[in-house]
């Protein structure tokens, strides 16, 4: 799909606008490697979990560049058959094959003078990879069914939630391929390891969906973003946007509580095994049980804490470190 830059918005916390949301050291990294990388013409691997904002980086890279006059398109490798995934990334001509009535540009195309995005380049077919090594060797294509040599000028930026060193070592994905896909390399990482970013990401959330007219807007409770940031959030900002869009319909004034946080078991199970810290779950019933408790026993500690079966100290302490206030 190609990007229309005055009101393209993204499901993964910001306008194109307004950048990447957060503070966190991980997502600075991000920043300033985009900051050393966006001059160049160097191809640009991003890896990063499913949701966490690949493709947004992906723009942000482009709209940095000389190329930011130039079209920004992106194509999601793992939405075609690979029997029309050529057709689509390189075009074809009318008659190529049954059913090509017309002839048809393709993403290469498209994207000359800018940036093509391949999102999840790791589910690419071995035919299509060779095929996609050769252009980006001589930056130079036939359309499916044609003769004539195209040739392009664009930027080549990939995406992959796949291990492709392993995908390498078992015959799944081509070694030159890589190597000419990751000329550098970024690391999006994932939400849990920047809980920091959680509040603001909520707030924009809550200014895209919140709106209840008159001026009026939803808020979330403190505890509730406490609860947000327990969460090891395996579907990453995609799913954050979820819960808040939800909490907004669910909620029963303009408030946003814990009771608002909607977790499905289906979210948690998605959860990959290294995500299933005993610790971690731990810790969140355990807040989630306090902050119950506080509000249960409107605040107060003595109370709160006999329900808990704790004193009123060892109350206060786990409230200090779950970030929960009095």
């Amino acid at each position: 799909m190609q990007m229309d830059v005055a009101d393209r918005r993204d499901s993964i916390g910001v306008t194109h606008d307004d950048g990447l949301v957060g503070t966190s050291p991980g997502l600075q990294r991000v920043r300033e490697l985009i900051a050393r990388v966006a001059p160049s013409d160097a191809s640009v691997l991003i890896r990063g979990e499913s949701g966490t904002g690949k493709e947004l980086v992906a723009w942000e890279i482009h709209r940095a560049s000389p190329r930011a006059h130039g079209p920004f398109v992106a194509f999601d490798c793992n939405a075609f058959a690979e029997g029309v995934i050529e057709s689509e990334l390189f075009g074809h001509e009318r008659g190529a094959f049954t059913g090509a009535e017309h002839r048809r540009i393709g993403r290469f195309e498209q994207a000359d003078g800018g940036t093509l995005l391949l999102d999840e380049v790791g589910d690419l077919a071995l035919s299509v990879q060779v095929k996609l090594l050769r252009v980006l060797q001589q930056r130079a294509f036939e359309r499916v069914g044609g003769n004539h040599t195209i040739r392009v000028s664009v930027r080549v930026i990939a995406a992959t939630n796949r291990d492709l060193e392993t995908a390498m070592r078992e015959s799944r994905f081509r070694e030159e391929l890589y190597y000419r896909l990751n000329v550098v390399a970024i690391e999006v990482p994932p939400l849990r390891e920047r809980p920091e970013d959680i509040p603001g990401l909520a707030e924009f959330f809550l200014a895209r969906y919140g709106d209840l007219g008159d001026g009026a807007r939803v808020r979330i409770a403190p505890d509730a973003v406490s609860a947000l940031q327990a969460y090891p959030w395996p579907g990453n900002v995609r799913q954050l946007e979820n819960v808040i869009h939800r909490g907004v319909v669910l909620c029963d004034d303009d408030v946003i509580r814990v009771e608002d946080i909607v977790l499905e078991q289906g979210d948690q199970t998605s959860t990959r095994s290294s995500d299933l810290d005993l610790r971690r779950v731990l810790a969140t019933v355990e807040r989630d049980l306090i902050s119950r408790a506080m509000r249960e026993h409107h605040g107060n500690l003595t109370a709160a804490g006999r329900s808990l079966g704790i004193d009123r100290n060892l109350l206060r302490y786990k409230l200090r470190k779950h970030g929960l206030r009095p």
